[in-house]
């Protein structure tokens, strides 16, 4: 881990002793002491600055003197609120209003997967669901995935039997669709995935992902990189750039990846965007005939485009989250501040 890492760790544990500080009158000088101290939390990284990679010290010297600022100004605030509260403790206001109680908020991955959802529904798109529990027919042989073909190696998968599985994208929803209705299709298809993945800070074997299908006559890539604009500009911010890199989809031809230019700095390089200036969102393309065909859709006379994001990533990006599994761990520190 490290400098600016253990900076992030020290403003958060601060906020919780800020908040726990209650009506101690030591609390001030407990905390001034535990953190700016001769061998404070802040201290003791300001004595490792020395340490600091070259490349890393400006950010560092940055980060670190704006942490010690930000210490001094919220613990003068409690110490001075102490003070006033210990000057009047035999007085009470009972005009005060009484205490607002905690209520509860949606959890940062609703918060995303419902902004998304609107976003597209403005533009048109309806909203499908499907099963978990899926046949391999409907998650991997009605979208061009032949029985021995490699790209099935690209998603680990749960499988419960030879033929049962747990869903590993929600493009199963979009054949259920295409089966049961005739285009014009418009859909987006959002749910829970699974995947036969190692837990860690950037992969989870439970994530959430939303689709999108739109087959009709004469559906163009150009529609598809124009709906994906309006998208990353309505979720990212008006300022954000979009560029389309060459890619492989076994359901999709052509296929690419999506990536936005970093909302954090601009482009510029950051340790978000690993210092490239683009962050990946999502994969899309045109529908394989062979999919069409799957379903009983004339790919002579229709066309589509398809596209899929997680939305688990999505919201890692948008709000600066370093570690997936924080998402699952019911942390109310962590939730409190979506």
């Amino acid at each position: 881990m490290n400098i600016l890492d253990r900076a992030d760790e020290v403003r958060v544990q601060l906020q919780n002793d800020l908040q726990q500080a209650g009506n101690d009158p030591q609390a001030g000088e407990n905390l001034r002491i535990k953190y700016l101290g001769k061998k404070g939390l802040i201290s003791a990284l300001f004595t490792e600055f020395g340490s600091v990679p070259t490349e890393l010290k400006k950010e560092a010297g940055k980060t670190l003197n704006e942490l010690k600022k930000e210490a001094e100004n919220k613990i003068q605030v409690l110490k001075e609120r102490l003070e006033t509260n210990t000057a009047r403790e035999d007085f009470f206001d009972y005009s005060l209003p009484g205490l607002t109680p905690n209520v509860g908020h949606l959890h940062p991955i609703t918060q995303s997967l419902n902004r998304v959802i609107s976003i597209f529904r403005e533009i048109g798109f309806g909203i499908e669901f499907g099963p978990e529990v899926e046949t391999d027919y409907y998650n991997f042989s009605a979208l061009n995935f032949a029985d021995n073909h490699p790209a099935r190696d690209m998603q680990d998968t749960f499988f419960i039997d030879d033929n049962i599985l747990l869903r590993t994208h929600t493009s199963p929803i979009q054949i259920r669709t295409m089966l049961k209705q005739k285009p014009p299709i418009r859909i987006l298809a959002p749910g829970r995935v699974y995947r036969n993945e190692a837990i860690n800070p950037r992969s989870h074997c439970v994530f959430h992902q939303v689709e999108g299908l739109y087959v009709d006559e004469n559906v163009t890539f150009s529609e598809l990189k124009t709906t994906l604009e309006v998208f990353a500009k309505r979720f990212f911010g008006n300022d954000v750039k979009i560029r389309f890199r060459p890619s492989f989809f076994p359901f999709t031809e052509p296929s690419a990846e999506v990536d936005v230019s970093c909302f954090i700095c601009g482009g510029k390089g950051c340790r978000l965007c690993k210092h490239t200036g683009w962050l990946e969102i999502l994969g899309c393309g045109m529908v394989h005939p062979n999919v069409l065909k799957n379903v009983g859709i004339d790919p002579e006379k229709y066309t589509g485009y398809a596209f899929g994001m997680g939305i688990d990533r999505t919201a890692l990006l948008k709000y600066g989250i370093n570690d997936i599994r924080l998402y699952f761990e019911g942390d109310m520190r962590f939730l409190e501040q979506f």
